[in-house]
């Protein structure tokens, strides 16, 4: 990769990741001032991206940097679920860490293998999905293994009522917002 095409790749990650700031702000705004019956997380979304277009060791770094921003704003903002996502809160600890990374440097790993096995418009909207998925899987199994002790409701009913809401919104945006941009980033960087 020569020079000029190297500072054009770092400029356009440098764009993804504010655009993940952006997002992550903006969203936590909204879902402060208004009341919604879900709250999806689409701070994912330039992550699946990076994963699709660049490939997913850049992908699992923007995913990285996902996972800290939640490492931040739990250890900010307190809510009844902050302990699982910062260690730095009243019931947290080094198991919140693994929460709060893991699931989104996955993120930026699957997407990209998906769509390297399926090429097409379908690839991209499962790539989209898958990426989603990835964090509510690997978030919950997470919470259920390392956290199902301390949480003192009913784990499996949060689980199911925050699948049964967040996560189905999630895939179909994800999904959506993956399959409409995916082409025009391609044409872009090539």
């Amino acid at each position: 990769m020569n020079h000029r095409n190297k500072s054009r790749q770092v400029a356009q990650i440098a764009l993804l990741l504010a655009t993940m700031v952006v997002i992550e702000f903006v969203s936590q705004m909204i879902f402060a001032i208004f009341v919604f019956p879900i709250k999806p997380t689409l701070t994912m979304i330039p992550v699946i991206v990076a994963s699709i277009i660049y490939g997913p060791k850049i992908g699992a770094g923007l995913g990285g940097f996902m996972g800290v921003m939640s490492i931040i704003r739990n250890t900010i903002v307190l809510l009844p679920t902050s302990y699982l996502f910062s260690p730095f809160t009243p019931n947290g600890s080094w198991r919140s860490l693994l929460i709060a990374l893991i699931p989104r440097i996955l993120i930026g790993v699957f997407p990209y293998f998906i769509y390297k096995i399926m090429t097409n418009k379908i690839g991209l909207i499962l790539s989209g999905v898958i990426g989603s998925l990835t964090n509510t899987i690997f978030v919950f199994l997470g919470i259920y293994l390392l956290f199902s002790g301390v949480y003192t409701g009913n784990v499996q009913h949060l689980l199911a009522l925050v699948f049964t809401n967040n996560a189905i919104a999630e895939m179909i945006i994800s999904g959506i917002v993956i399959l409409a941009l995916i082409p025009a980033l391609e044409r872009i960087k090539n």
